[in-house]
């Protein structure tokens, strides 16, 4: 990553902030505009190192410069959006003013301005603690029940539990895996999900803190499928270790698992459990192109069920093509934090939640941890519990 631009950017988006606000905290107090500067000048030189501190060798100012960069990359973009808000808001004010003086005096304008200058930091401040409270605690389980027509009596009620988007990485590590793990073991599962996106960082870096992943406990075991994060963090080397770990790797591929609702059933109900490599895998390797039908080849036409695990959402339209009942998926972390959850539409079908397209049902979680910035703001992770009932 090159480092002048990324610190150009910083600098220009935190200036932004200090030009249109500083002026007008000033105004109020000379020490008011004199610390949003400082503060800002503090943010724009530390929010690159959250993306460039790992390359320092000492240990301990590395992994503290990548956690005062990345809180600075929350500080700043919600500074910066605020902001820019209060600009927009600021030209509708005076345009009000000039078709109607009445109504907007200049005394009641300058008032605003110097309301809403405060309201910036203030807002900033307190959006990335709660952010970063929401984002460090454990995440909560999300129930959702999904309807499956003719659905057999044997897999009525069947539990899937998913766990997507961990990113395991600079500030996400073993413990904070291992109580998401004893979460996931509360739940009796009869499979579990992890649906890509599970580490940030080589196997090297990361080895010890997978580990949490060997106690995961289901009826029918864990399964795995690559998200567009293991192509940036070695994915072949991945791809081995998490087999190694006991997790099922799907990798364009299937399982036939059968099912008993209990011991003394004497029918079992017959699914397939497919998996594809990410959306985006071919970029790094074409033989991991992602392929739901492909996924399907050899599946019993006789299946009562059939789940695919594809990390990104549009992955979809393949997947209601090769006959699949329900796909899921993460990828999105709805968003993570606004307003950035708005414009996730516009590269994914799905946000967040459960969704039908047309006989295909599926369900994209917010993620179980975050990607950089330690901030989750109106899009909590999710630990997800799905449950099948018959529609």
């Amino acid at each position: 990553m090159s480092i002048l631009p990324l610190f150009l950017t910083s600098l220009l988006l935190h200036a932004f902030v200090g030009w249109t606000v500083a002026p007008d905290l000033s105004a109020v107090h000379p020490i008011l505009g004199a610390a949003l500067w400082v503060l800002l000048l503090l943010s724009a030189l530390l929010l690159p190192m959250g993306l460039l501190a790992r390359r320092i060798t000492t240990p301990v100012l590395s992994n503290v410069l990548t956690w005062m960069g990345l809180l600075c990359m929350g500080l700043g973009s919600s500074l910066f959006v605020f902001a820019l808000l209060r600009e927009v808001t600021l030209l509708a004010a005076q345009g009000l003013h000039w078709f109607w003086p009445s109504v907007s005096p200049l005394a009641a304008l300058a008032n605003f301005r110097a309301d809403t200058a405060l309201m910036v930091p203030v807002l900033g401040l307190l959006v990335t603690l709660w952010g970063f409270s929401n984002a460090r605690r454990t995440a909560a389980v999300v129930r959702v029940d999904v309807p499956i027509a003719n659905l057999p009596a044997a897999l009525q009620g069947f539990r899937m539990v998913q766990i997507s988007d961990i990113h395991l990485g600079p500030t996400i590590k073993g413990a904070y895996l291992k109580r998401i793990v004893e979460r996931v073991n509360s739940l009796s599962a009869d499979l579990v999900a992890i649906t890509g996106d599970l580490v940030d960082g080589s196997v090297a870096e990361l080895r010890k803190d997978v580990s949490p992943l060997t106690t995961l406990t289901s009826t029918h075991g864990t399964f795995f499928v690559t998200g567009n994060h293991e192509y940036y963090s070695g994915a072949h080397e991945w791809i081995d270790t998490l087999r190694g770990l006991g997790i099922h790797v799907l990798m364009n591929e299937h399982v036939v698992i059968h099912h008993h609702m209990d011991s003394q059933d004497p029918e079992p109900a017959m699914m397939v459990v497919a998996g594809v490599a990410d959306f985006s895998a071919h970029h790094f390797d074409e033989s991991h192109r992602s392929d739901p039908a492909r996924a399907m080849v050899g599946a019993p036409d006789d299946a009562m069920f059939r789940l695919l695990l594809a990390h990104q959402p549009r992955s979809a339209s393949a997947a209601l093509k090769a006959g699949f009942d329900l796909q899921l998926s993460g990828h999105t972390h709805g968003g993570q934090f606004w307003p950035w959850n708005h414009f996730v539409k516009w590269q994914q079908p799905f946000t967040a939640g459960l969704h039908r397209l047309q006989s295909l049902w599926v369900y994209t979680s917010r993620g179980t941890g975050y990607w950089g910035p330690p901030k989750r703001f109106g899009a909590p992770s999710e630990i997800t519990l799905l449950r099948l009932v018959r529609a």
